[in-house]
């Protein structure tokens, strides 16, 4: 282990080329550079930045630690957050009497980390990069140990996904536990979610669902608090840094929670059809989102279009009032289902949504709450196995008697599109919606064509929303107010292939690395408009046509396996279950 007796060692093996001006009696003045008076400390001993990676290394020295050293220490980073919000931060303790040190990474969060020696800035800069993709498969690991802790902790299933969404929440923004009862905790979540709700639409609405809900829920109130501690040591430990990890910058992991803790309750919550984070990306590409995007879900989930949305215009913002306006003035969902809503809440505020636009109830009773977000790109996802109590009377008394009924996602397609009439739609709708050209199905896809222009369909993979809802779906995109010209090609890729593989315990995984060279040939396919034997094709079509790839492109025959054979048999096989035609 080296020694870090002194500075010069110090500059040294950290990198002096990064090394900032020293301008203040041989120190850093944050005062100076803010240019603002400064009362307790603002003079750190060494700073260094990285103005590419945007990463800046604090160092203040001691002869002995002491416990207000890190009151100290914390002090200079919250100076250098206010010189920057985007600036990533690794702040640390260096013992001049012994080579001890103790290291804090700084971004959404903080965390302590286990070093025991100084690093390299380049090696500092590695502790921010996205990590690989097997990253999702430890959280999900992770998760599935944390299922087991919450059971053996007396917390129910259905509770589950929404209380370790709140402690996630709470944690991310400094909840105090250690030594502290369970009352005590609960007070602390408590005041937490108040301060952050408190400009929040539906504030009342958002605090039972995540109050009384969850934290006054007796399972909760009945924790013992050192188990208790135990659970927030894990999901602070185990869970959060990969939900503020660059690498899920964007994701919905809540909905993993969703997923695994749900598998045991009843039918219709294992049914939930959470969009993969994968694939709600490349709908965003798709939709061309760009600053001044302002997005709506009104069937919003736990929020995964939402939060990728979110993630993707910041990226278009140079400002930090920019990015401020599209946290609190541009992101708009609905949710009709109260313990996915307050999922839904706990998830935008984890990524820092600023005020929360999410609405409780049926898109149905909010139409004009519709028209007054003013959106213009709705990503939506609406439910496969909606009941009547959301649905309008009229069209639930169309229904049949199957229940897995496809018309249903359409409907609410129809209905969202005449009310926002601006800008793009994507959905995710069930294959049927493609296949079907009579009926209901029939008619909605005339009215749609009459207003509205399907500018593509995207046949997805047949597993996609495993291990939730065995629905195979298919994603089609309409450019809002533009009746559909009776000699317009739509693009209809055959996008089945995503080199995602299912793992027992996981979900899908894509254990190969394959996904973003996938997603570019899709993307670049659908924006060139290209017709590949096997992959894509560009058709005119009526309402009562089939709107899917699968009937009019050229097969590359080429490339057939066996077991090409064999997932066409699956395919179809899983086609007439779902239209209940076997007998």
């Amino acid at each position: 282990m080296m020694s870090i007796m002194n500075r010069i060692d110090m500059i040294n093996y950290v990198g002096k080329e990064y090394l900032t001006q020293n301008i203040e009696n041989g120190e850093y003045s944050y005062q100076q550079v803010l240019e603002e008076k400064i009362i307790g400390h603002y003079k750190l001993d060494l700073r260094f930045y990285d103005a590419k990676n945007k990463v800046a290394i604090l160092i203040e020295t001691k002869k002995k630690f002491a416990k207000k050293d890190k009151e100290q220490l914390f002090a200079y980073v919250s100076l250098e957050q206010k010189l920057s919000s985007q600036t990533k931060i690794i702040a640390i303790l260096a013992n001049t009497s012994n080579n001890n040190i103790k290291v804090w990474k700084v971004g959404e969060y903080e965390e302590e980390l286990d070093d025991t020696k100084l690093k390299s800035m380049s090696e500092y800069v590695e502790y921010f990069k996205p990590r690989n993709i097997n990253d999702k498969t430890a959280v999900l690991e992770n998760t599935a140990q944390l299922n087991r802790m919450l059971h053996d902790n007396g917390i129910t299933e259905k509770l589950r996904s929404q209380f370790v969404g709140t402690c996630l929440l709470a944690l991310k923004e400094g909840l105090i536990y250690k030594g502290l009862t369970t009352k005590q905790i609960n007070a602390g979540i408590k005041e937490i979610l108040s301060s952050m709700l408190n400009n929040s639409i539906d504030k009342a609405r958002k605090l039972s669902a995540l109050q009384s809900n969850v934290i006054e829920s007796q399972y909760v109130e009945d924790l013992e608090s050192e188990g208790y501690q135990k659970l927030l040591d894990f999901i602070r430990y185990s869970i959060l840094p990969y939900i503020n990890d660059a690498s899920y910058e964007g994701h919905d992991i809540l909905s993993y929670f969703f997923t695994t803790f749900n598998k045991y309750v009843a039918r219709e919550d294992k049914n939930q059809a959470f969009t993969p984070n994968h694939i709600s990306h490349f709908m965003c590409r798709v939709a061309g989102i760009h600053r001044n995007t302002r997005v709506l879900d009104p069937t919003c989930g736990s929020g995964t279009f939402l939060v990728q949305a979110m993630t993707q215009i910041l990226r278009e913002c140079e400002t930090d009032a920019e990015r401020k306006k599209v946290k609190e003035e541009q992101i708009y969902g609905i949710e009709f289902d109260e313990s996915v809503y307050g999922l839904a809440t706990t998830n935008m505020l984890i990524h820092g949504d600023g005020n929360s636009n999410i609405r409780y109830g049926s898109c149905f009773n909010l139409e004009d709450w519709i028209a007054d977000t003013k959106s213009n790109l709705v990503l939506m996802n609406p439910p496969y196995n909606a009941s009547k109590s959301q649905v309008p009377k009229a069209f639930a008394n169309t229904w049949g008697k199957s229940s897995t009924d496809p018309s249903k996602g359409l409907y609410f397609v129809k209905f969202v599109a005449d009310k926002v009439k601006q800008g793009r739609l994507l959905v995710l709708l069930p294959m049927q919606c493609a296949i079907k050209t009579d009926g209901v199905i029939g008619n909605i896809k005339q009215e749609m064509l009459e207003e509205h222009t399907l500018d593509a369909v995207f046949s997805f993979p047949i597993d996609m929303f495993y291990p939730g809802a065995s629905a195979v779906a298919c994603c089609m995109v309409f450019d809002l107010g533009k009746p559909h010209p009776k000699d317009y090609e739509t693009f209809f890729g055959y996008y089945r292939e995503d080199g995602f593989e299912k793992r027992k315990g996981v979900g899908r995984v894509d254990v190969k690395d394959k996904w973003e060279e996938t997603e570019k040939k899709w993307y670049d396919t659908y924006r060139s408009r290209l017709t590949i034997p096997g992959l894509s094709v560009c058709k005119s079509v009526t309402p009562n046509m089939e709107w899917c790839a699968e009937a009019y492109m050229e097969t590359d025959y080429s490339t057939l396996t066996e077991m090409d054979f064999i997932e066409k048999l699956r395919d179809y096989a899983a086609f007439l279950v779902q239209n209940e035609k076997f007998s």
